[in-house]
């Protein structure tokens, strides 16, 4: 075999008590899209989810050795900013013990993480080789290589190897033209995956809790035009504000894989899919022809979403829409460049979407650089007048690949010792701090902002009306878990507006 991909697997350091079946599991579509990829052009290839299967590291070395590839490729992707820094350290210790195993693999790291710290990656892991930018054009060049001859691998784009113990790399390869994103990316390839493992978000499926899988992802578009400083979905595509997408009739595909498999709950992946109107809309109206009873979530905008598309993507299956709202005060947001909206705005784009059927994940960020306490405790206090259907609080996080991070390493900000720092969910959770207050501060806020939302009475009410007694009982029992923090204190600092 030519190529194998490898899904690290996932430690329960990220997750704590989260992981036994709250959190959600994730199908490695780019993983996938490699795998097709490398078929399309050729080449041998077979895939391992190490995560999805629970794979400890000898049975994943038994497989290895029985398919006998020239290339193993561990491929760190999150599919949202924070996930392919946190997957570091599944990765690293995959790379590690393969390589104790069989000092001999050759292989090569690739992922969003990878192509923000490419250098950092060479000197700190096992690899022998790193991949910077998407992947298929480097893979293909270096697999036309015997993996030795040091004048073969300097023509490689995109490549960081070693040569007599240096760390070398090439200019990076040319990104994907969109006219060629059908050819180079013709599907994602679901064999050697377990289909039926992948598990939803839990609020993705409010309406039906206890079917939360089978559960899959497709991609109809790469790369975001915003710039978002907090955000690194941009490190392997080179440069942000890059953005290309498959033709809605080629991309429809995917879907009719899905459908005949049987997969209800699926996620668009899209870092903005409520962006070109006559991209989304035009899926839409192909998913609206073919009658699919799916349920669909995508990412949008409070300043992209307009009236006139509410019913179509509900008629669509789309049933929820994940909005960045992140800080409710506007100097916060514009500090990030995220301000382009009013508070207003937020309200009545909300409600525009929930009086539409389509219900509402918020994210919101805090720790953000302009953020006190005060202006925290604000974003607080709307989250809960808005009494989303579900919102997610996360701490700011310097995520490799975003201006954050480069900000932080110029003014040498304290940043995590170690990749598990960077998971919002893992005892080692390392926030940024703000110009006004301590990591610790922001942590701990952001904890008690979590508690405190999910036991506003008006939230649970509208839970137990919404989606009915089984959904309550769940929220109710989720909220009995607790996350341990090496960096919070002991002491109140969210308040609940409504008691």
């Amino acid at each position: 075999m030519d190529i194998l991909f490898l899904n690290p697997p996932i430690s329960e350091h990220v997750y704590q008590n989260l992981s036994g079946g709250v959190a959600t599991l994730e199908l490695p579509v780019w993983m996938g899209m490699l795998t097709a990829s490398m078929k399309s052009m050729g080449h041998s290839a077979d895939q391992i989810d190490c995560a999805a299967e629970s794979l400890a590291t000898a049975q994943t070395y038994d497989r290895i050795c029985q398919l006998n590839p020239k290339l193993i490729c561990i491929v760190v992707y999150g599919q949202h900013p924070s996930a392919s820094t946190q997957a570091m350290f599944g990765a690293s210790y995959l790379c590690t013990e393969l390589k104790k195993l069989d000092p001999t693999l050759k292989i090569i790291m690739l992922g969003g993480h990878i192509s923000a710290l490419p250098l950092r990656t060479m000197q700190d892991e096992a690899c022998d080789f790193v991949c910077e930018g998407e992947g298929p054009r480097t893979l293909d060049a270096l697999l036309q290589t015997d993996l030795k001859t040091i004048s073969h691998l300097k023509k490689v784009p995109g490549l960081w190897y070693r040569d007599d113990g240096n760390i070398e790399h090439n200019p990076a390869a040319p990104l994907i033209e969109q006219k060629l994103l059908g050819t180079v990316f013709p599907e994602v390839d679901l064999k050697s995956l377990p289909m039926g493992n992948y598990k939803a978000p839990n609020w993705h499926c409010f309406d039906h809790i206890e079917q939360r899988q089978p559960y899959a992802t497709v991609y109809t578009s790469l790369g975001c035009p915003f710039r978002c400083s907090f955000c690194c979905i941009s490190a392997p595509f080179g440069k942000q504000g890059t953005f290309r997408y498959w033709e809605p009739e080629f991309i429809i595909k995917q879907f009719d894989v899905y459908a005949a498999l049987g997969i209800k709950n699926i996620k668009i992946a899209d870092e903005m899919f409520v962006l070109k109107e006559e991209h989304f809309l035009r899926i839409a109206e192909l998913l609206i022809e073919r009658k699919y009873d799916f349920n669909i979530w995508v990412f949008g905008r409070i300043d992209t979403i307009k009236p006139q598309h509410v019913d179509k993507l509900k008629a669509a299956g789309i049933n929820w829409i994940v909005l960045g709202i992140e800080a409710f005060d506007q100097k916060v947001r514009t500090g990030v460049n995220k301000g382009r909206y009013t508070e207003e705005d937020i309200f009545a784009k909300t409600k525009m979407l929930k009086d539409g059927g389509i219900h509402v994940h918020g994210n919101f960020v805090f720790g953000l650089p302009d953020d006190t306490l005060e202006t925290m405790q604000r974003s607080l206090d709307l989250a809960v007048e808005l009494n989303l259907e579900t919102a997610n609080f996360y701490s700011a996080m310097a995520y490799p690949g975003s201006e954050l991070y480069r900000e932080a390493v110029r003014n040498n900000t304290e940043l995590p010792e170690t990749w598990l720092g960077y998971s919002q969910h893992s005892f080692d959770c390392k926030p940024l701090p703000t110009k006004h207050i301590s990591s610790a501060e922001v942590l701990t806020f952001r904890d008690q902002a979590w508690s405190i939302y999910h036991n506003s009475p008006a939230y649970l009410n509208l839970i137990k009306t919404k989606f009915g007694q089984k959904t309550y009982d769940y929220i109710v029992n989720l909220k009995k878990i607790n996350l341990s923090r090496r960096y919070s204190i002991d002491k109140v600092l969210a308040k609940a507006s409504y008691e």
